[in-house]
């Protein structure tokens, strides 16, 4: 564990402890070395020049796509699309492939438990196109959705079921493949688009294997740059979509009458792409590949279970999600009685815990368990022990404050 510590500038500072990791992840030196190496050594456009720190960087640039792909299980890396965010990778999927294929009266299935993201760019869509969302709801009192409910929600005219790998305000590790299996036999003519943005960092994911259409997720998350996410579709799916954006790489001739699309991933890459982040989020696969995320997880779980145990045995503490650690990922969401979320991640601040507070985009869920927030400690795997202990012991104190 020291070792990993050390390969985070921020994390060796020790200023903080840092348990925000479901908003972003820390950076090890390999992901910033690798962005100063780009901007230092072989600063240039891709695709384009015939020049020797172009053709590398073009390299570098599709090197980083096909670890990707491996990391997820992608076939091709024809599949694998950069975008800015997870978020953008969902309206790429409502704009490009949901106003292609949703129509008047079709249906949307959704769960109460869903990110923003995941939410509206399918309102929007509904909304052009008149189409239903409906909702899977979210049971309290198991901290999962009522998965039960798929029966009678899916139909014939289902054309799309959108829903997350892993909550990012409670940790539910959601059953994919099962899920997915279920749905192909009750909605056959449903496309299934997984929100991995808070489980391609933290479990074993196979896109292959799962035979799921869409996949989405934010390098950012995952020790990589900000601005840079995947989205990820089958390619006989990609090549039946339109683009996206328009312009630069995603053109192959232009005629003043009309244009033709690139090949398979550039036509959804419209102008000159995000290079060094791409380039460094592959510095960040390759750290994530060397501890394994099996390991990752089996960390997170041992961290999880010990916060719930120090959370749950402190007086005024309300925990939310599942009961059990091994059924989330490292996450736990929770409200101190007589507290404002909001002044609680104040007073943690204060205490030197770093936590996130409100509603974490997903205010449909905090309707559901009647409450405005939570205060949410979310881990990975540089965190430790002593750091939960820590916010635990920093609880009691800042209690004291409101007493």
């Amino acid at each position: 564990m020291d070792d990993i510590r050390r390969d985070f500038p921020l994390i060796t500072q020790g200023k903080v402890v840092y348990l925000d990791n479901a908003a972003t992840t820390q950076k090890p030196r390999a992901v910033i070395d690798a962005l100063v190496e780009y901007y230092e050594n072989y600063n240039a456009n891709v695709h384009r020049g015939v020049y020797e720190i172009s053709e590398k960087a073009t390299d570098a640039y599709e090197a980083a796509r096909k670890k990707i792909a491996d990391f997820i299980g992608a076939k091709e890396t024809a599949s694998i699309i950069f975008t800015r965010n997870a978020t953008e990778a969902v309206n790429l999927a409502a704009y490009a492939w949901g106003d292609a294929n949703v129509n008047e009266g079709d249906e949307i299935l959704l769960t109460e438990m869903e990110h923003h993201s995941n939410i509206v760019p399918w309102q929007l869509l509904a909304q052009r196109k008149k189409a239903v969302i409906r909702f899977v709801p979210y049971a309290p009192e198991t901290g999962k959705p009522k998965w039960e409910d798929l029966p009678s929600l899916s139909s014939s005219k289902t054309r799309l079921i959108a829903f997350t790998h892993v909550s990012n305000s409670l940790g539910t590790i959601n059953p994919v493949p099962e899920l997915i299996a279920q749905i192909r036999r009750l909605a056959p003519g449903a496309k299934i688009l997984i929100d991995g943005a808070q489980g391609v960092p933290h479990l074993p994911v196979n896109v292959a294997a799962w035979d799921c259409d869409f996949l989405v997720f934010s390098a950012h998350k995952m020790l990589g740059p900000t601005g840079i996410g995947v989205f990820y579709a089958k390619k006989d799916v990609l090549e039946g979509m339109g683009p996206f954006l328009g312009g630069g790489d995603m053109i192959k001739e232009v005629r003043l009458d009309g244009a033709k699309w690139n090949d398979l991933p550039w036509k959804f890459e419209a102008g000159t792409p995000n290079i060094a982040d791409a380039i460094a989020f592959g510095a960040a696969l390759d750290y994530l590949n060397a501890i394994g995320l099996k390991a990752i997880h089996e960390h997170e779980v041992a961290l999880t279970t010990h916060a719930l145990q120090r959370l749950r045995a402190i007086e005024g503490v309300t925990c939310y999600g599942t009961k059990t650690a091994p059924e989330r990922c490292g996450v736990v969401s929770f409200n101190l009685k007589g507290m404002h979320p909001h002044d609680t991640g104040t007073l943690l601040a204060r205490e030197g815990v770093a936590v996130r507070v409100g509603h974490h985009c997903n205010m449909p869920l905090m309707r559901r368990l009647g409450i405005m927030g939570t205060t949410r400690a979310s881990f990975y795997l540089y965190n430790t022990i002593e750091e939960i202990d820590a916010l635990a012991a920093a609880i009691p104190k800042i209690q004291k404050v409101f007493m």
